[in-house]
């Protein structure tokens, strides 16, 4: 799957593993990056079970699956966790780990679509077996909702005038490739950022759609409570301020007890505080983002499970 550096590895792995032997969850493998250096640090007792949406990252946990017994591993969304550790016989886990956004070879693949400076068919799916490609999207998308993606998942201030010019271009003919599109796209966009490509919110914006990235976040922080048993933590990096937002929100939230209501007196046994936040919210050093620009937008934010009574 070509060189992919996994971002922040000492400090997540260091946050996730508090107990050598024991069960641990890697729910984006990848290219393995984290899974390695968390299986370097258990002991002969521990499990990591990962799982991963792309076939190509199946086929590096294939090597992983025949060398360790420790490992195991499932093709699919992370949402699906909850059956599987049924599926595996277990109960609880020690923590789990959510490594967020593209990998490295995924945006350098451009069979892949997802990159604006690779060009490629317009397909942009994590899971390449199934859903449909970002080509086909574009083809059938009314206007309204297209400007409404672009808007909401990317940010994006020229939502509106984006959606009209690709709407106008693909009644010429139909949008098949990355350059076609990042083309239309940078056309339409009035004002260029600095140091960043006119259609980087917009191709961002339709991956996450695709994908359904973010809910699928919110699914697994809804379940992750559960999955975790007293102790264990949660562990998530974030390249996007849509996804940090959503995981800093969550564990506030369960940190504090829920969404309580304001100027009402809450007794502290009445609190429900399923988490604590553990450390500040931790980015990468000037090191790590000298070797690995790709880096500079992560974002990594650890809660720990607190004892029940």
């Amino acid at each position: 799957m070509g060189m992919h550096r996994a971002v922040l590895l000492q400090e997540a792995v260091s946050a996730l593993v508090t107990v050598t032997n024991g069960c641990y969850v890697d729910g984006t493998f990848g290219c393995g990056g984290h899974s390695r250096a968390i299986l370097s640090v258990l002991g002969n007792e521990g499990r990591l079970l990962a799982m991963d949406k792309d076939p190509q990252a199946c086929a590096v946990a294939v090597e992983f699956s025949n060398g360790d017994a420790r490992f195991d591993f499932a093709q699919g969304s992370f949402t699906g966790l909850p059956g599987h550790l049924q599926y595996w016989g277990v109960t609880a886990v020690n923590g789990i780990l959510l490594d967020l956004g593209v990998s490295s070879p995924q945006l350098d693949q451009a069979e892949r679509g997802f990159s604006f400076t690779h060009d490629g068919p317009l397909d942009m799916r994590m899971d390449t077996s199934s859903g449909e490609t970002a080509a086909q999207w574009l083809a059938r998308v009314q206007q309204a909702e297209l400007a409404k993606v672009l808007r909401n998942y990317g940010e994006e201030r020229y939502a509106g005038r984006i959606a009209s010019a690709i709407v106008r271009a693909r009644a010429q003919g139909p949008l098949t490739s990355t350059r076609q599109l990042a083309g239309i796209v940078a056309a339409a966009n009035p004002r260029w950022e600095a140091h960043k490509h006119p259609a980087t919110r917009s191709f961002l914006a339709i991956r996450m759609y695709l994908n359904q990235e973010l809910e699928d976040l919110q699914s697994l922080l809804g379940d992750s409570v559960e999955l975790l048993a007293p102790g264990g933590r949660l562990v998530v990096i974030s390249f996007h301020s849509l996804e940090d937002r959503l995981v800093k929100r969550f564990m506030r939230t369960r940190a504090r007890g829920g969404d309580l209501p304001a100027a009402v007196p809450v007794r502290e046994l009445e609190m429900r505080r399923e988490l604590k936040l553990v450390g500040k919210a931790v980015k990468p050093g000037a090191a790590e983002l000298a070797e690995n620009a790709r880096a500079r937008s992560a974002i990594m934010r650890v809660a720990e499970k607190i004892n029940a009574g």
